[in-house]
């Protein structure tokens, strides 16, 4: 029988699951031949809901977030430039979209702000639902956008709901751990945190005439939060073998000597076998032990999703990482659903690994981690913070009561969408019968016997002999930029007659340190009891662009 799920045998802590999805996300498109895909996501849903998920975890269409929440980390100017703009005004900001870096890589397309809206509207009431003991686990693989600026849009991304997640989560816990499994180096929340020791950002990723160019190995952080930045540079084609030695290692390390009391695991797909952008070879089973690991450590967990444009082999990974959240394994046979035709021929949940080459060697892997152990080591055990009282946000209002914007309306009025589809099913959200496959039978079961699932309108590639390291570059082109905080944010061509890199890392000191760009980041009460992050830096990017052919099924199958 396709569709079922075999509960883990190791699981022995049962979690608590919000899952967040908005129907709307994947009416959203970049533009043709662009290859992020916000379609990608709906795919997910589908496969989860086929496979019987909602049944373990409650489902919520999180309150998008508003200029004011997203101001928390963005500059106000900037919001405001991103909630105006559209396809048919954006000739009259051509200095703003230079300005903002908006363009390329980050084009202007219909709906730009709503997009942006759900994305951290989902990462922000995760972080608020976590925060309140109401969940274990909180998902939302709209979110994830790890390269957005506080002005500046970068990578694919405008909004970035991961800094945003975590000021929500700083609101309640003394320190928060970020962990970064895309393929590219997490420069935008690096850099939002880069001087302080209450968040550390952990990265593992692609390193060397990459996007977005930064993560070196000596990126460690600046001031207070020297040493609380932590990035694992990556050669192609690494294995689920090879990832595995170095990544629970070095998580284990990190909460060991960092002891955070929240994680935040940025789950970008795009570290898959088979990525249109990715150059690593990792299979679904290798990405999701990284879940798997993470989830062990028994702290709240916000997943998020992230980078990944082979739409069927995200679905998948992401479907299958739903599942291990919930505690359960996914099937092999994917089940029948609205998007069946992408996962043929053989329509099988797995991603595996190719022949690609392994450019890691063992000797460098261990080398690097010999280098990350060293830096942790000098942290001298977890920081101590001294908490004040939790300021007041209008998120705690919404979910302390989610019937308040309903309450509030005049009864006379029109009622928004929002909160009319939360009251109903939304067409395609489910499979045609709950019970389908149970029992033999479909469409029979006793309505009151009905497993319903929850929905409420709740709140808020090493070049040794060119010797070029470091150069930021967009995902779409290969011309030269400078992106984020540290010694790698800095364009760098390194001279041929020089005997190192940044990459050799046999003969250089683990505590080398350079002169980085500076990010200060303060969390303070304000008058009015609110939170605000005050993130100071500087970064402007010159991408060129090179459209790639747009995301392609099967022969016979339907395009997206």
């Amino acid at each position: 029988m396709s569709g079922f799920t075999t509960p883990l045998g190791d699981d022995t802590h049962k979690k608590r699951v919000c899952y967040f999805f908005d129907s709307d996300i994947g009416g959203f498109h970049y533009g043709p031949g662009h290859p992020m895909k916000p379609t990608r996501i709906r795919m997910c849903h589908s496969l989860v809901m086929n496979y019987g998920l909602y049944k373990r975890m409650e489902i919520f269409r999180a309150k998008p977030a508003t200029k004011r929440e997203m101001t928390q980390f963005h500059s106000d100017e900037y919001v405001d430039f991103l909630s105006r703009i559209t396809p048919s005004n954006m000739n009259s900001y051509i200095k703003e979209q230079h300005k903002y870096n908006v363009g390329d890589d980050c084009p202007v397309f219909d709906g730009l702000f709503d997009y942006c809206s759900i994305s951290a509207g989902g990462s922000m009431e995760g972080a608020a639902r976590l925060s309140r003991d109401k969940c274990d686990i909180a998902i939302n693989w709209a979110g994830g956008l790890h390269h957005a600026k506080k002005s500046e849009a970068s990578g694919f991304c405008y909004v970035n709901d991961i800094v945003l997640g975590i000021l929500e989560l700083l609101r309640y816990h003394t320190r928060v751990l970020y962990i970064d499994i895309d393929v590219h180096h997490g420069d935008g929340v690096e850099e939002a945190f880069y001087t302080t020791d209450r968040v550390m950002t952990v990265s593992f990723h692609k390193y060397g005439e990459f996007f977005p160019g930064t993560g070196e190995l000596r990126d460690v952080g600046i001031g207070k939060g020297k040493g609380y930045s932590l990035n694992f540079p990556l050669r192609d084609g690494i294995t689920d073998e090879s990832y595995k030695s170095i990544f629970e290692p070095v998580i284990q390390q990190v909460m060991d000597n960092f002891d955070p009391s929240a994680i935040v695991l940025q789950c970008g797909t795009d570290s898959l076998s088979g990525d249109k952008i990715g150059c690593l070879n990792l299979s679904m089973r290798g990405h999701g032990n990284c879940v798997k690991f993470v989830k062990s450590f028994n702290k709240p967990l916000l997943l998020l999703g992230g980078g990944g444009y082979t739409m069927r082999n995200v679905s998948r990974a992401w479907a299958y990482e739903t599942g291990l959240a919930a505690g359960v394994e996914l099937g092999p046979e994917i089940p029948v659903n609205e998007y069946y035709e992408y996962f043929g021929p053989n329509y099988e949940l797995d991603v595996k690994s190719s022949n690609m080459e392994d450019m890691n060697t063992p000797e460098y892997l261990d080398r690097v981690k010999n280098i990350v152990f060293e830096n942790l080591r000098h942290l001298g055990g977890p920081p101590s913070v001294q908490m004040s009282d939790i300021p007041k946000l209008p998120i705690d209002d919404a979910i302390d009561d989610v019937s308040r914007d309903f309450d509030m309306l005049p009864p006379d009025e029109r009622r928004p969408m929002r909160l009319l589809d939360s009251m109903r099913q939304a067409d395609g959200e489910l499979s045609d019968s709950e019970d389908e496959g149970e029992g033999g039978r479909r469409d029979h079961a006793s309505h009151k016997e009905r497993k319903r699932g929850s929905r409420s309108p709740s709140s808020g590639t090493e070049d040794v002999g060119g010797r070029k390291f470091g150069i930021g570059t967009g995902i779409l082109s290969s011309g030269p930029g400078t992106h984020g905080a540290g010694p790698s944010g800095h364009t760098t061509v390194v001279p041929q007659n020089l005997g190192a890199t940044s990459m050799d890392v046999d003969d250089m000191p683990s505590n080398t340190e350079r002169q980085p760009t500076p990010a200060d980041v303060s969390v303070t009460n304000g008058a009015q009891g609110t939170a605000e992050a005050e993130i100071t830096a500087s970064a402007t990017t010159t991408n060129g662009i090179a459209m790639m052919e747009d995301e392609k099924p099967a022969a016979g199958q339907p395009e997206s």
